[in-house]
């Protein structure tokens, strides 16, 4: 007898199989955020445990597949932007694409194999009074492959309250942004999209 399996039963195969990988994926990449986030801490002088609970309560994948294109100067794969979240964990595959904005210029970022990148977001360079700086960064499209990337993004919860920490404000200087909850700043980082300079402004504080 020849079995002959259905489509829908190997869909199903397929589909869970796809799921236990990205859960496994999941997990591991959270636990090596929350090292990365518990050496930060101990580095800008928080102590342990600083970035647990409500700071990291909050994770999210997201797979982006960028197919390639003809004339790579006629569009972006995503445009200029800092990542809104605390800290973003970035698998960028074996194809260039990812830039940095550094000292004027956009600088390419070669993929190295079984490497991942690491970007501040935007709410540890408010927690730590800019002392750390939110990455900004884009993707660009290339002609000849297509690229696939996945990215970990580890952010506190809605309610919780961002602002800088009174340890990391110096006595000759002031806070640099007020107190708010991290759903006002997703709210306001959508509305200016993603804009660096514009989804911080109305949380900044001018002396």
């Amino acid at each position: 007898m020849v079995f002959i399996p259905h489509f829908s039963y190997l869909h199903s195969i397929s589909y869970n199989l796809c799921r236990e990988i990205v859960a496994t994926y999941s997990i591991e990449a959270k636990k090596l955020g929350l090292r990365i986030l518990e050496l930060l801490s101990e580095g800008l002088g928080l102590g342990s445990g600083f970035f647990g609970d409500k700071l990291s309560e909050s994770s999210l994948l997201s797979v982006n597949h960028y197919p390639p294109c003809p004339d790579p100067s006629l569009t972006l794969g995503v445009s200029r932007h800092c990542d809104p979240n605390l800290l973003t964990i970035l698998h960028q595959g074996d194809a260039y694409g990812l830039q940095v904005f550094k000292d004027g210029e956009w600088i390419g970022v070669e993929p190295l194999h079984n490497a991942f990148v690491v970007n501040i977001g935007h709410q540890l360079q408010i927690i730590s009074n800019n002392k750390l700086k939110s990455a900004e960064h884009r993707a660009v499209t290339n002609s000849r492959v297509a690229r696939t990337t996945a990215a970990f993004f580890i952010n506190p919860s809605d309610d919780c309250v961002i602002e800088p920490d009174k340890s990391l404000i110096d006595t000759n200087e002031s806070p640099a942004y007020r107190p708010f909850q991290f759903k006002e700043f997703l709210l306001n980082y959508s509305s200016s999209m993603g804009n660096p300079e514009k989804c911080l402004e109305p949380f900044e504080l001018h002396a």
